[in-house]
């Protein structure tokens, strides 16, 4: 059995420290909290899926979510890789974050077909070769109410296995109905 957190389970109130600098707060007591635990920066397949997050990010804003992105790299590598995202950018090297939500790895998390399709849609030009936590992450995504209870969430099964921009909306429509 995965241990973490699951849909029902309450998130302790914290801030977590973005890359550069800013305190965001985790639950926020004004909106619902689609927190994203991603790969390593420099992730070709992270960053094909957070760039569709970035066209889109007004929208999510306007539904009422704050988007917060959790990457097992240092603050260096994400300002590098990852700083010019219009959300919150937090380094977990220690990966203390993954072990309290239950986020993993896998040896097999770039073999599924659709992660290596991804992984050359997201490009090569760019890719940190030598990431702090390896390469071996796999996603996850939590939508975290006011109240800091975990409405839903989607633990990953390969690289490339996360909510898209329409399933947080979905998942946001629902909990407001």
């Amino acid at each position: 059995m995965r241990e973490g957190i699951d849909v029902g389970g309450v998130v302790a109130p914290r801030e977590l420290a973005t890359a550069s600098g800013e305190a965001v707060p985790v639950p926020d007591p004004d909106r619902l909290v689609h927190l994203q635990f991603r790969r390593f920066a420099g992730c070709p397949i992270c960053n094909l899926h957070l760039r569709s997050i970035a066209r889109r990010h007004d929208e999510i804003a306007e539904a009422g979510v704050r988007e917060v992105v959790v990457f097992h790299s240092t603050d260096r590598e994400l300002l590098r890789y990852a700083g010019d995202l219009p959300f919150a950018v937090v380094g977990d090297p220690t990966k203390r974050l993954y072990d309290e939500f239950g986020v993993g790895t896998s040896a097999r998390s770039v073999l599924h077909p659709r992660a290596l399709t991804s992984a050359m849609r997201g490009g090569v030009g760019n890719v940190n070769l030598h990431p702090t936590g390896g390469h071996l992450g796999l996603p996850a995504d939590f939508l975290i109410g006011p109240d800091g209870r975990v409405l839903a969430c989607k633990r990953g099964r390969h690289a490339d296995d996360q909510w898209t921009v329409d399933e947080v909306l979905a998942y946001t429509r629902s909990e407001k109905a």
